[in-house]
This record gives C-alpha cells, structure tokens and sequence, in this order.
C-alpha cells in the first residue's frame, strides 16, 4: 500500500441514533470542567505571581524572623545570667555554703567553656569551591563535591580536639562538650543558629600539634583530596593571639545513654 494512501482522509460513520456514550466519552466534559476550575483558582492565588517562588520567599523570610527571635533570646539569657553572677556574688557575702559553692563552680567554668579565652593558637578556615564564569563543573564533579560538607567540619574540629586545644570556636559559636555540628547542605547549623561558608573554626591550641592531628586524620585527608582535585579552600593560619567567647547556650543534658 503507498504512503499517500495510508494518510489518506479518514471516513466515520455517523453515530446512529439513540447510541449511548462511551464512559471516556461521559468524563471528558467533566474533566474539562476541573482543570478550568483549577486554572482559574492558581490564578486567583497567585494574583499574577510566580507561585513557587512566592513560597520560596515566605520560607526565607521565616527564617530571618526565626533568626531575629533566636538573637533576642541570646540576649535576654544573657542578662538573666548575669544578674544570676550579681545576686551569685552578693549572697556568698552572706554564707560560707553559696561561696564554697560559688568557688567551686567558678574552678570549673574554664574547663566548661563559660569563660572567654585569649591566647595563642589557630585560624581554620574552609569554604566551597569558586564557581567557573561559565557555570560548569570541573571534570569527574558533581555538584555535591563543590562544597563543604558537615564530615569536613566535624573531621578539622575532632582533629583540633585531639591537639589537646584549650578551646575551640566555630564562627562567634564556642564549643562544649555536647555540641553538635550539623549542616543542611552547605549551610551550618550550630547551638540554634545558621550559618553559610566559609566556615571557620579558631582554637586556642599549639599550632604544631594541631597541624599533625590533621596530617594524621583519614578523615581529613579525605577532605583534602576534594580541596586538592575541586578548588574548595582548607587553609590553617597561625595566630599569636585568639580570642574565643565564652559559651552562652544551655547546659542542660536532653538526651543521655549508657556508654
């Protein structure tokens, strides 16, 4: 059969007389009848505006208010400790027992972090890969291997731990014993507050030691390798003096297990 023949006019028969519909042939109206509903509700929704983007900029702006409510609650705890430190100060002129007790945990406010902390010791810094002016990607990269993930953050601070440092601080955040690093994506997120790279992590330490702990980490080599084959920054500066501020978060335990 030839070419033209086969897309030929098409011939139906008309439908005689009395013949029922087919059920598909019943829901086309109908379905025609809700999607032009549909279309004229979004279009009432969005007002003439990109409706995703719309919830894009709600849930930024949620997050700048979340964030403004964190940092005033930082500084109302602030004052509340330290008219705790007053009236501290002024009962252990009266008792003996509030002064023992006021001494002892003043001994320990160095090691629990609730002190600041000025001596010699390291800047860490670590950030994401520079984008290219023509938006691609280095070769064999994905897109997640551009930037800094919560492993390399969590590899330098173990490592500075293991130098025996006196302190550590990541950003304005100073570290204890129950902090945690966690990140989503590439943003930070620390003791109730978020940040975005470069990350850096400062700590009151010998630069020598802290140098050969990252040397001697398999996690951090492995960070090391992505730096050296991606472009992301890891860079270790020393400093005759670091300043760190004293922990200002709660101290209270929420979750502990038997080791």
């Amino acid at each position: 059969m030839s070419r033209s023949l086969l897309r030929g006019p098409i011939l139906r028969r008309p439908r005689a007389a009395g013949s029922r519909l087919s059920p598909w042939g019943a829901l086309v109206p109908v379905v025609a009848l809700l999607a032009g509903l549909l279309f004229a509700t979004s279009g009432r929704t969005a007002q003439g505006t990109d409706l995703r983007a719309g919830e894009v900029t709600e849930l930024s702006e949620l997050i700048d208010q979340r964030n403004a409510v964190i940092a005033d609650q930082a500084d109302q705890l602030g004052e509340l400790q330290r008219q705790v430190e007053r009236l501290t100060a002024q009962a252990a002129t009266r008792n003996s027992d509030v002064a023992a007790a006021a001494g002892a945990a003043e001994a320990g406010a160095m090691s629990a972090a609730l002190v600041p902390l000025t001596g010699p010791g390291v800047v860490i810094t670590l950030d994401d890969a520079p984008a290219r002016p023509d938006g691609s990607l280095p070769v064999n990269a994905r897109p997640d291997d551009l930037v800094i993930h919560q492993s390399d953050v969590q590899a330098v601070v173990n490592a500075v731990w293991a130098a025996a440092a006196d302190g550590v601080a990541i950003m304005d955040q100073r570290l204890i014993a129950t902090s945690a690093v966690r990140c989503v994506g590439n943003t930070l997120l620390l003791q109730g507050r978020t940040y975005s790279p470069p990350f850096v992590v400062a700590a009151i330490a010998d630069a020598s030691a802290v140098r050969a702990q990252l040397a001697a980490s398999p996690q951090v080599a492995v960070f090391q390798q992505a730096v050296d084959a991606f472009g992301l920054t890891f860079t270790v500066r020393e400093r005759p003096s670091v300043s760190l501020p004293a922990y200002d978060g709660p101290l209270d335990l929420e979750y502990a297990s038997a080791g």
